[in-house]
């Protein structure tokens, strides 16, 4: 079941979270390039010392433990969301925080 929904991951080509157990270790906003096998590629990129490094590495599919991926993002504070005019009014927010008329 874990390869059927990597595979699917693969083909949507989405940044994913992948712990591997056996490392005990996160791969952060990776992506699936390729199963063959039990051997998923997957490249990232890390940060460190002020240079930027790109990675490709090949995991074997029961080293995997859990894989997590973004669903939505949400700015934090006082940020006015768009809103579609063309989404159903049902879906859309409605303001908390009414504005109060001055008569």
């Amino acid at each position: 079941m874990l390869s059927r929904k990597i595979y699917q991951l693969c083909c949507d080509g989405r940044e994913v979270w992948i712990f591997l157990r056996d490392q005990q270790r996160w791969i952060e906003r990776a992506r699936i390039l390729d199963i063959e096998g039990d051997l998923v590629t997957l490249r990232y990129e890390t940060e460190e010392d002020d240079e930027i490094c790109s990675w490709e590495e090949m995991v074997r599919l029961e080293s995997i433990g859990t894989i997590t991926q973004r669903l939505a993002v949400v700015p934090r504070g006082n940020v006015e969301l768009n809103i579609a005019e063309d989404c159903p009014e049902p879906e859309q927010i409605k303001d908390s925080y009414p504005e109060s008329n001055p008569d």
